[in-house]
């Protein structure tokens, strides 16, 4: 399966014009393990992450809601926050 832009990238690009998102499937994104062990229903080929693997962050809006829970209590930010707090790179 191949990654593809996200299709908001002319708001994620105002919101953040260091990131780039595009659409992964669980095994793409290459998820912390601590994230893993809580996604047990969400099949390693479903496209359900929209993020900058580079930078670990996800776009929330665009991310299948489980992913985006168990990515709560890990080193990776929802744009949001990144956006609000800008970590340093």
């Amino acid at each position: 399966m191949s990654t593809r832009s996200c299709p908001d990238w002319p708001e994620l690009l105002e919101l953040a014009p260091e990131l780039h998102f595009k659409h992964y499937t669980v095994a793409e994104a290459r998820l912390p393990g601590e994230a893993l062990v809580n996604l047990p229903d969400v099949p390693m080929e479903a496209i359900a992450i929209c993020a900058d693997l580079d930078h670990n962050v996800y776009n929330a809006a665009h991310t299948d809601p489980r992913v985006a829970a168990a990515l709560q209590d890990t080193h990776w930010y929802e744009l949001r926050v990144w956006v609000r707090e800008r970590p340093p790179g």
